[in-house]
């Protein structure tokens, strides 16, 4: 339901005390004035700490520095016509017992004046003696109408053309507040530079966003899929879905993709595969610590995860990559938490059950055999894919682009095939560690390395899949049987 409406709903049902969070409390005290004087005709009393009750000429600066005070005010005011209290950052004296007793009885001659408290808040400090008499509600940053009414309206000010680049601008902007826009479009249309830099300077600035939250790392990515030997069933899924965030793929009707779980045994190119996506399609990775999810104080932990769930809208189109899922979300870790897991988890299920917004999720597991089984279910995400130890020809292709890499003239000059049947078992990070042993064995020497020395330190190499074979032949049991597939 959109903001507007729902606010609407709450006042007329009689919902009187009315929690909203959010960080731009002058767009949300414009939006309530607005709805008042159109729909329901109620007169507003806005009251801060410093400056005490301020828009209404009859009763500034009452209430200075006064929280209790600021209730008395409501208390005591005996006009009968409809009023909405707009109290700014009241969550900051909200859990003192003198200004919780205030609000319950407040409550009751609130039903009988048609009145209703809105207190503004940047966080959610509800007391549990008040939970029954509060509703919360967030008060959402500016969608795409939104943002692209003010950029037309800054730059019909500024007397600019913006029809050529509106759209672009628009996008980049989203996940933005109002305030922020203004600020950086002063300060993107001083730089004097072209689109591409415009763009680039926001990102930036999107970046330093998401890292003030300290939950989301914005994550820059230079790898491609062409960096990832193997992979062919999923590097095609992907290269198939590469413009459905696009403009032309809504108009054509097409769902927004939801994500893949990437399953298999460490080294076999599952956080590979989260960078290069990302640089495929063009749109940015953020990456989820999960253990910043779980917080030391009871609550925050959900806290954060909805945090987490805003960024990521706000961020939309982009990639969310949930690296080591495994390690959070296990069967023996659940239910010896006081719940949180569980709760962390039904959170998480839910949105990507539900969500609409366009946040691609890759979510990689080592050991998927721990993974509760809701979410491996259908619908959580659009496929599960296996990344099995590299086959004979996945190993050649592993080898060849690292040593292209390395030694991008002389590279043919490497026994590829014979390097390939000596690493059956072989992760590709392994193959890749094993070179770059080589390297190091024949830097000291002061040569260049060869193929045999590639060779001796294969054979002095345990491959890490040897210590995980349960996991590997369920995981190819159940690719098999189509329960998953083979990427």
């Amino acid at each position: 339901m959109h903001f507007e409406e729902e606010i609407k709903l709450l006042l007329s049902s009689r919902h009187l005390i009315i929690y909203i969070i959010t960080d731009e409390e002058e767009r949300l005290e414009y939006t309530i004035s607005q709805i008042t004087q159109r729909d329901c005709q109620y007169s507003i009393y806005s009251w801060d700490f410093i400056d005490g009750y301020y828009n209404n000429p009859n009763y500034v600066k009452q209430a200075i520095r006064n929280p209790l005070g600021a209730l008395e005010f409501i208390d005591n005011l005996e006009s009968k016509t409809p009023k909405i209290f707009f109290l700014k950052d009241f969550h900051v004296f909200i859990n003192d017992i003198s200004i919780i007793r205030k609000l319950k009885n407040l409550y009751r001659s609130l039903k009988k004046s048609n009145s209703h408290i809105v207190i503004c808040a940047s966080e959610i400090q509800i007391p549990i003696l008040l939970r029954e008499n509060i509703t919360l509600l967030e008060f959402p940053l500016p969608n795409y109408q939104e943002i692209k009414a003010e950029l037309k309206r800054l730059f019909s000010v500024l007397q600019m053309n913006s029809d050529l680049f509106l759209e672009d601008l628009v996008i980049a902007y989203k996940g933005f507040s109002i305030e922020r826009i203004r600020r950086s479009i002063a300060k993107v249309i001083l730089s004097d530079r072209s689109l591409d830099d415009i763009i680039n300077i926001i990102s930036e600035e999107k970046k330093q966003l998401i890292q003030q939250t300290d939950i989301l790392e914005f994550y820059n990515s230079t790898n491609k899929l062409e960096d990832i030997g193997g992979l062919v069933n999923l590097k095609d899924w992907l290269t198939k879905r590469t413009d459905s965030f696009s403009k032309q793929a809504q108009n054509y009707g097409i769902p927004s993709p939801r994500g893949v779980l990437l399953v298999g045994i460490q080294g076999t190119g599952k956080s590979l595969s989260a960078k290069a996506i990302s640089q495929h399609w063009g749109i940015p990775l953020l990456k989820l610590d999960v253990g910043k999810i779980f917080a030391g104080i009871v609550g925050q932990s959900e806290e954060r995860m909805r945090s987490m769930i805003k960024l990521s809208e706000q961020s939309a189109p982009c990639i969310l990559w949930i690296d080591e899922i495994d390690k959070a979300f296990t069967k023996l870790t659940s239910s010896n938490d006081s719940g949180t897991t569980n709760r962390i988890l039904s959170s998480l299920l839910t949105w990507l059950s539900e969500k609409e917004s366009q946040v691609f999720i890759v979510a990689t597991a080592n050991n998927v055999l721990s993974l509760p089984a809701e979410l491996l279910r259908k619908g959580r995400f659009d496929e599960i894919f296996f990344l099995d130890l590299p086959n004979f020809q996945e190993r050649s292709s592993i080898f060849q682009i690292h040593l292209m890499k390395v030694r991008p003239l002389t590279w043919r000059n490497y026994n590829i095939a014979y390097l390939s049947n000596l690493t059956d078992n072989f992760s590709g990070a392994e193959i890749k560690q094993a070179i770059i042993e080589a390297m190091h064995n024949a830097f000291y020497e002061k040569r260049d390395f060869t193929t045999e020395d590639i060779s001796i330190v294969i054979h002095e190499f345990i491959p890490l899949s040897f210590t995980d074979q349960e996991s590997i032949y369920t995981l190819q049991s159940w690719a098999k049987s189509g329960k998953i597939r083979f990427a």
